[in-house]
């Protein structure tokens, strides 16, 4: 919660707010002191957080920075806690891991109390359509229809999906959240298009076409065209983004593989030249040595 925590006093508010007089209703009596839970009831504590949220938007108690948020400003902040999840999940730190999770749930409370206050919808609303949704898309589970595996779930879930588009008349890219990171909606935009069998036959036709747009990539540089050049450069990650969905790979994760790569083979660099006393601009080709030795120590384990 890196950004949030810069610039907005939330998380220490949702620390001192029970201290400081926010109530929580009690119900139930089963508590959750295992795996790491608290003395409280999951009643207790979600009722807790939504009650938490409410003294923090508060217009006389409240905090000002959290008075003053709307769904676009803290929409940023939602998508990073999303990520800060996915990476305490690769790290395998459970309890970073449990730490960002409240910390993204916090993210869907601020949102149910932006929607309750316009009248729009609150957390219970949201819980409840989330459970209609997912009876709804298992019925293997919640009613008799059987399924072979987890492909044929897949497979049930993008025909009811796409059910729902047509009768909406809608697109088959239509429902390809903007929002994602652009790589990652780029795999997503030309897997939906391949349900009306709109793709490359096989990945040689990929690597040619990317040839293609490199060398398109370079008469545009040639060109000066600052415009055209962004054009290109946007075919070229695009049409990378279809060749890693050809090979069954990730195109952001092999992107954060690759940048965290860069950064040991960096770090190797510098801890180098720390070593040597150096600092400031170095020749190309020292950096060069260094990084060729950071990768053959890397090879050795």
């Amino acid at each position: 919660m890196k950004a949030q925590e810069n610039q907005s006093p939330t998380r220490a508010n949702a620390r001192d707010a029970h201290a400081d007089g926010v109530e929580t209703p009690r119900a139930g009596s089963e508590r959750n002191a295992s795996a790491g839970g608290s003395d409280a009831t999951l009643a207790e504590a979600v009722a807790g957080v939504i009650a938490l949220m409410v003294r923090l938007r508060d217009p006389e108690r409240g905090c000002p920075w959290d008075q003053q948020q709307t769904f676009a400003s803290i929409a940023p902040f939602t998508i990073e806690e999303a990520y800060e999840v996915a990476e305490a999940i690769n790290r395998g730190d459970m309890p970073a891991l449990k730490e960002e999770l409240g910390d993204l749930l916090f993210q869907v409370v601020f949102h149910a109390r932006l929607g309750e206050e316009a009248g729009q919808f609150d957390f219970a609303g949201i819980a409840s359509a989330l459970t209609a949704k997912m009876q709804e898309r298992h019925p293997h589970v919640f009613g008799g229809a059987e399924m072979r595996d987890a492909q044929a779930q897949t497979e049930a879930w993008e025909t009811q999906k796409a059910a729902k588009r047509a009768a909406k008349g809608a697109s088959l890219l239509d429902d390809v959240p903007l929002a994602l990171p652009a790589l990652m909606r780029a795999e997503k935009l030309t897997k939906r298009a391949t349900r009306i069998g709109f793709d490359w036959p096989d990945t040689d036709s990929v690597y040619d076409k990317l040839d293609e747009e490199i060398g398109e990539l370079k008469e545009a540089q040639a060109s000066g065209d600052k415009a055209a050049i962004q054009d290109e450069f946007g075919d070229v990650l695009f049409v990378m983004a279809n060749l890693a969905r050809k090979l069954g790979l990730d195109p952001e994760e092999a992107l954060r593989q690759a940048n965290a790569k860069f950064t040991r083979r960096f770090g190797h660099i510098e801890g180098a030249l720390a070593r040597a006393g150096k600092s400031g601009r170095q020749e190309l080709e020292a950096l060069e040595a260094l990084w060729i030795e950071a990768k053959a120590l890397e090879k050795k384990g």
